[in-house]
């Protein structure tokens, strides 16, 4: 019995492993690549493919893991789905079939991969295989980052804000990744879930990476998380409390003795006309709403595109859901968000919780000013980790068989054992 329980742990490591490399294969196809940005002698050329490559590389991974092709139906998932249906319609009815094609097989392909990788939500040691693995994949990014700046200073602050270099990863992007792994490594450290030098190296070398590169909203989004995130663990937890009391006290402190420093550095050397119209944003916002349109394309807007209008970035995730999928792009997204923090509200207090909330809520906040949720990103990412935080383990009726036969005395039944991890709370035939 020992030796089948010994194999049945090992197959389920090595089942995680691959799930882990098809969201590591995940991340890297939402950072694109560029030779100008990067000193890595890679062309630019072969840069686009691995990065291109590494979406049907992923849909073969977890198909191997699935082979079943068992799903676990949630509400982000067929939100997500809906989008990804969207896509489609829209595509036959743009002018450019070409590149909005590719994107639209592109949305498919990834929704697709978080379907097959849904049995394993809730997986892993308190439900975190994919919540743990996400956040050690952001920092080793975040990392790489940092190794940037110490190899080339001057060409990872060539902006005056800190860029990756090794792999081409822009300040509000790098910003993020950072932001996100202050937090989740708070989160588990307030629930005892995380050593404490373990946790301060990650939240140092990350918090470095977020000062340097200088990014507004992904502090303010990270600030508001973590305040919602906190709020939610205060009543059940003494060492969020003493944290939130001298947080507060050291942010007085601070504020009254640097305020002009931390109102410049907020600043960036803008004038109050370019911080009010959000760095030049607001200026084509207005003509983006105004562009016409008919009511086909107001509903369901013009398909994917790269996120542009007329050659500038458009940072939105509303306006940018609004272009692309139009008003049924923002409703779905709206209801994703909501769903997301509605679903952790009514789950017991724990740091699963406490992390879909901060996700959720992070999401909700960067939105206003940074791409979103309703095409292949690092946000869209982060919404299926907060989902699957918050799935219930599901107990299968082979398991719970299992179980009553474990807890009958010896030679009382001829059932086997349960083989699935009592951490897992899914039997091994899910």
């Amino acid at each position: 019995m020992s030796g089948q329980l010994t194999r049945t742990d090992y197959d389920d490591r090595r089942l995680h492993r691959r799930v882990q490399v098809t969201w590591a294969l995940l991340l890297l196809n939402v950072m694109p690549y560029s030779k100008i940005g990067s000193i890595l002698p890679i062309p630019n050329a072969i840069g686009k493919v691995l990065v291109q490559a590494a979406l049907p590389l992923a849909l073969l991974l977890a198909l191997s893991v699935n082979r079943r092709l068992d799903f676990r139906p949630s509400l982000f998932l067929c939100l997500a789905g809906l989008l990804a249906l969207e896509t489609v319609v829209t595509v036959m009815a743009t002018a450019y079939p070409k590149g909005t094609g590719f994107r639209t097989f592109r949305m498919l392909d990834f929704v697709v991969i978080l379907w097959l990788l849904s049995p394993y939500w809730g997986r892993g040691k308190q439900g975190m295989l994919l919540a743990r693995f996400h956040m050690n994949a952001l920092f080793f990014i975040v990392c790489t980052v940092l190794l940037g700046l110490l190899i080339s200073p001057g060409k990872a602050r060539i902006t005056g804000r800190l860029t990756g270099i090794i792999w081409p990863i822009p300040a509000t992007q790098g910003a993020h990744y950072a932001a996100v792994v202050v937090g989740m490594v708070i989160i588990l450290w307030f629930c005892g879930q995380m050593r404490g030098r373990p946790a301060l190296l990650m939240i140092i070398v990350s918090f470095v990476v977020l000062i340097l590169a200088e990014a507004r909203t992904a502090l303010l989004a990270l600030v508001v998380g973590l305040i919602v995130a906190g709020l939610s663990l205060m009543p059940t937890t003494p060492r969020v409390r003493k944290a939130f009391a001298i947080a507060v006290g050291v942010a007085v402190l601070v504020y009254i003795t640097a305020a002009s420093a931390i109102t410049k550095y907020l600043a960036r050397g803008q004038s109050t006309q370019q911080l009010s119209g959000l760095t030049g944003r607001t200026s084509f916002w207005g003509p983006l709403l105004a562009s016409p349109r008919d009511r086909f394309q107001m509903i369901f807007g013009f398909g994917l595109s790269n996120g542009q209008f007329r050659g500038l970035p458009i940072d939105s995730n509303w306006l940018d859901s609004y272009q692309d999928q139009g008003l049924f792009g923002d409703t779905v997204c709206a209801l994703i968000i909501i769903c997301l923090i509605i679903a952790a509200c009514v789950q017991v207090r724990s740091a699963n919780r406490a992390l879909a909330l901060f996700l959720a809520v992070y999401i909700l906040v960067a939105s206003f000013t940074e791409d979103g949720i309703t095409n292949p990103s690092p946000y869209l990412l982060d919404a299926a980790i907060a989902a699957s935080l918050i799935a219930v383990p599901i107990l299968t009726r082979k398991r719970r068989v299992f179980s009553r036969a474990a807890a009958q005395p010896p030679g009382s039944s001829g059932l086997m054992p349960p083989t699935s991890n009592a951490e897992d709370g899914v039997s091994v035939g899910w």
